[in-house]
């Protein structure tokens, strides 16, 4: 079970680099060809995606938290890896219904925010920094 939380890990680092560089790259390239840049509608299945990865990931931890007790080290491990990216993630959502247009703004920003955060939960979690 916790190699399948380490794997699952490593794949919400990658889901959610995604979710802030895809749109990124969006924007440049609108920018370059003089026109608005957006992420497109495939973008919203990944923030979908996202979501859901890391809710099964935030479960595999709960259950690996009930079968072993406390046992990451430094305890920032499940604040990085649950709260703060679920708090970050509902705030993007609670911005995005505030925009007329643009409602990806807010989701590339909170990608860029979570890659921080779960990248440093997969860290403390892997014993590295």
């Amino acid at each position: 079970m916790p190699e399948v939380h380490k794997v699952v890990g490593f794949i919400v680092v990658g889901l959610f680099f995604l979710l802030w560089f895809w749109p990124g790259t969006a924007w440049a390239l609108g920018k370059i060809r003089r026109m608005h840049g957006e992420p497109g509608r495939w973008y919203w299945g990944l923030v979908a995606t996202c979501q859901v990865i890391l809710g099964i990931q935030v479960v595999l931890g709960v259950i690996l938290l009930a079968i072993h007790g406390i046992h990451a080290k430094p305890i920032l491990h499940y604040l990085y890896g649950s709260v703060f990216p679920i708090a970050v993630l509902a705030g993007a959502h609670f911005f995005a219904r505030s925009l007329e247009r643009d409602q990806w703004v807010p989701f590339a920003w909170g990608g860029f925010i979570c890659f921080g955060l779960v990248l440093r939960a997969l860290f403390t979690g892997l014993g590295i920094g």
